[in-house]
């Protein structure tokens, strides 16, 4: 079986355990850590989430102690270590479907209208200790989920269960090992099939569109089944790509455009699939989840 070698930090008496690695591409200039590395790691999307990791000893730079203004320039590599310090909170009673588990990862279906992490009590985060089996390896840790999905969007999310498996999925992230497709309604007549390549927060984004299908609209003109493949992870990437070629996702309210924004349906942006190596078997592992019902209402496919 493949071991992982760990390292264990020792800072203020206590053990800190690594759970998730960036490695910094090249930069154009050097800029502070605590404006380069938000959004970098689940579950910190804000400056002031950062700065708290930061405060607690969690965050490192090239196995070194890290501040809010330690000089990024590319190629170090950022870790976070587990708050061993932190409360075990109490655990969200909310179902979900589990797509696939085994003693390292584990995928659910996320939900609409849910966080996956955050500071927020309602979130998967704090929901997956009821829903996904106790590893019995000897690095088994709380369940954590190991990418984000917005708030609005549905489908696929994985989940580490070993502290080694977090990491091994974060590695796998980090060098585009993960595939995934997402499936979104786009608004309006657009190329058949073509590469976004956009900076998002002044970092490199590239994303691939394909039409699948196309209907006709009364009040939005054309909708389009859309296949959508980021080759980056910014936040927000595919819903910001989409409206920046002037085909928003239907019923995304932060993107689209005025007067063609449709309330009470949520967003059209379902991520259908991811597919990877697995790190500790090596067998090539496909987790998909059908498209919502009102995807097919509008296109009876799929």
């Amino acid at each position: 079986m493949h071991i992982i070698k760990k390292t264990y930090v020792k800072s203020k008496n206590t053990f800190k355990i690594p759970i998730q690695n960036h490695i910094v591409p090249k930069q154009r200039k050097t800029i502070r850590l605590q404006e380069y590395a938000i959004g970098i790691f689940t579950g910190i999307v804000t400056k002031s989430a950062l700065k708290k990791a930061i405060k607690k000893h969690l965050v490192f730079v090239d196995g070194k102690l890290a501040s809010t203004a330690t000089p990024i320039k590319g190629s170090e590599t950022i870790t976070l270590h587990e708050d061993t310090k932190a409360k075990t909170g109490r655990v969200f009673q909310k179902k979900l479907e589990v797509l696939f588990e085994d003693e390292y990862l584990a995928a659910i279906h996320k939900p609409a209208g849910l966080l996956v992490s955050g500071n927020s009590f309602k979130t998967v985060g704090n929901a997956l200790e009821q829903n996904i089996a106790h590893s019995l390896m000897t690095d088994a840790t709380k369940p954590r989920p190991v990418h984000r999905l917005d708030y609005p969007t549905t489908g696929v999310l994985l989940v580490g269960k070993t502290r080694s498996g977090i990491l091994e999925l974060n590695r796998l992230f980090e060098k585009k090992e993960i595939d995934k497709t997402y499936y979104a309604v786009a608004i309006g007549e657009m190329k058949k099939e073509g590469f976004i390549n956009v900076p998002i927060d002044g970092k490199e984004a590239l994303s691939h569109f394909k039409i699948i299908k196309s209907v006709l609209s009364d009040r939005f003109g054309l909708l389009n089944l859309v296949k959508l493949s980021p080759k980056t992870g910014r936040r927000h990437q595919l819903r910001k790509h989409m409206a920046h070629i002037g085909n928003p996702i239907l019923g995304d309210a932060d993107y689209g455009k005025a007067g063609l924004i449709l309330k009470g349906k949520g967003l059209y942006l379902h991520a259908f699939s991811v597919e990877f190596t697995h790190p500790f078997s090596k067998e090539n592992v496909k987790i998909k989840k059908e498209l919502p019902i009102k995807f097919k209402k509008i296109f009876n496919t799929i």
